[in-house]
């Protein structure tokens, strides 16, 4: 299932994308015009996830018999992120070649040629993201005023869908809702001054509209193989950037059972997977100007589309 989070004649609702069709289902809508009653399950994209398997299979079951009155043209629709308040997101670091591209461009720029840290190898790293700056597609993305430089991070977003801790990498998959795209997005001047404190990004990603996701969840049965999705980011209609989740050399399964070490994690976490390779202006010495569009695709998820602005 396609699963989005939308704005529709002044409400926020839940429901199934059918993109063929160019539809969007309102879930409890169509559970009430069914039953006569509303589901809890349906309330918001956390309460759908945070029920499992029973609230997917409703889900399910609801959208394939949903009445004409509870379906509506996707383009009428105004599309939230998934999860506009993620209980959690935790960003990765996982795409080697994207190290080994970004210090290649410090060495181009800075005359300097960092390794890569050994201990990159050992486990993934990862830092902490702002739960509160979510945004969708289709929204404009500020800069910051204390910054001059935008930057897009082309991202695969893990949804996590079980609650677990101490969970073996063979087992990891069963903990898995689904996945979206993630725009990480960097105000890529002022997070090169900071990250001299060796502490990582701080307000360099950490402001208003700066983590956009969408433009929906594709569950991980649609999905298939995450590690093998074709990715893609454009600049006002022009490719910029062009990689694959196969890049990936800490994967879902590593990531999981690394973090759910002496850690409890929860339905509705969102983990970032790190930017693919060539997924960033960083990368390439250049950064879409203020006023263009930067538009990011995963296969079998979609694009989602943000104009930056000052």
């Amino acid at each position: 299932m396609k699963l989005a989070t939308y704005e529709y004649d002044g409400a926020q609702r839940i429901g199934t994308v059918d993109t063929a069709a160019g539809t969007v289902t309102d879930l409890q809508l169509a559970h009430h015009k069914l039953t006569g009653a509303d589901s809890p399950f349906f309330v918001n994209m956390l309460a759908l996830i945070e029920g499992e398997k029973p609230a997917s299979e409703l889900a399910a079951k609801i959208s394939s018999s949903a009445p004409a009155e509870a379906i509506v043209p996707l383009a009428s629709v105004r599309l939230l992120a998934p999860i506009p308040v993620p209980h959690q997101i935790r960003d990765f670091f996982a795409f080697e070649q994207h190290f080994k591209n970004v210090n290649a461009m410090a060495a181009k720029l800075f005359g300097s040629t960092p390794d890569i840290p050994p201990v990159w190898y050992e486990f993934p790293l990862y830092t902490k993201c702002n739960r509160y700056s979510v945004v969708g597609t289709d929204h404009d993305v500020q800069r910051p005023r204390y910054a001059k430089v935008l930057d897009y991070e082309l991202e695969l977003a893990c949804v996590l869908g079980r609650r677990g801790v101490d969970i073996p990498r063979e087992s990891a998959y069963d903990y898995i809702f689904g996945f979206t795209i993630f725009n990480d997005v960097s105000a890529r001047d002022f997070q090169m001054k900071e990250q001299v404190g060796q502490l990582g990004p701080a307000k360099g990603k950490d402001f208003d509209t700066g983590n956009v996701m969408g433009p929906w969840i594709v569950t991980l049965d649609e999905i298939g193989d995450p590690h093998n999705l074709t990715m893609v980011a454009r600049v006002d209609g022009v490719e910029w950037s062009r990689g694959n989740s196969g890049g990936m050399y800490h994967r879902f399964d590593a990531i999981i059972a690394h973090l759910s070490m002496n850690q409890t994690i929860y339905p509705g976490e969102i983990i970032g997977s790190g930017t693919a390779a060539t997924g960033s202006g960083l990368e390439q010495g250049r950064f879409p100007p203020m006023g263009s569009v930067v538009e990011l695709e995963i296969e079998k998820i979609g694009t989602i589309r943000n104009r930056f602005v000052a």
